[in-house]
């Protein structure tokens, strides 16, 4: 009788325990939420573009200011500006439950809508000027096969965009350091610190599995290669 006590409260405790999941401390969680909107996925073609112009010495050496401008007022626009807007559209709509996307279906108007954006911002960098380098092009084509491989992956698996955007910054930083172009230890050190404690963020603030991690920095890494081998 004893026994039969001692394992039913066991159980009870068993169950009890595992019905409660780990929550993190509010700083950690206030934290992890700060990473993930300063480096959500649509500011990161922004920084990535940003650091081409502003950072890298070769690259846009010799351009005038109003040129750098207007490529990163292109960028801000189609990257950040009408996917932002198009999502608010959408909920507005009732075609998304939440701006926050927390569910497969949510996804799949906007990243069909971000994949006619990115395509567009692809054109345009393609289009831009003659002598525009063409990592910029390479780059955005990359997000944009990125995005179409996402929707794809959506279908599956809930695929962290945050790790997506990660997984293309790293992608076109080992590009060029591949090119020998620029020295890049310290761009390409700082991408890995921010894709890991944007990574570890994501697993602390959403529901995201480390599948859902691991497969969105292959998807953006392996999209961006292809993008360099076809047009670099």
């Amino acid at each position: 009788m004893n026994k039969d006590i001692a394992q039913t409260a066991a159980l009870q405790h068993e169950n009890k325990h595992s019905a409660e999941p780990y929550r993190f401390p509010v700083i950690t969680r206030f934290f992890a939420q700060f990473f993930s909107v300063v480096f959500h996925p649509l500011f990161i073609p922004f920084y990535v573009v940003a650091f081409l112009v502003y950072v890298h010495p070769a690259y846009f050496s010799g351009f005038s200011f109003y040129t750098k401008f207007e490529l990163l007022r292109s960028t801000a626009v189609n990257t950040i500006l009408f996917p932002a807007f198009a999502l608010l559209v959408m909920k507005g709509l009732g075609f998304v439950k939440s701006v926050f996307l927390h569910t497969q279906q949510d996804r799949i108007g906007p990243y069909l809508a971000n994949m006619i954006f990115y395509f567009w911002m692809a054109r345009v960098c393609f289009n831009f000027k003659p002598e525009l380098t063409p990592v910029v092009a390479s780059f955005m084509t990359g997000v944009f096969l990125t995005t179409a491989i996402a929707l794809i992956a959506n279908i599956f698996s809930k695929i962290s965009m945050h790790a997506i955007g990660c997984g293309g910054m790293l992608g076109i930083f080992i590009i060029i350091m591949n090119s020998n172009s620029m020295l890049m230890t310290w761009p390409l050190s700082l991408a890995l610190l921010i894709t890991g404690i944007v990574c570890t963020s994501r697993l602390i603030v959403s529901d995201h599995s480390q599948q859902d991690i691991y497969g969105g920095l292959a998807v953006g890494l392996l999209c961006q290669f292809a993008a360099a081998v076809v047009i670099l």
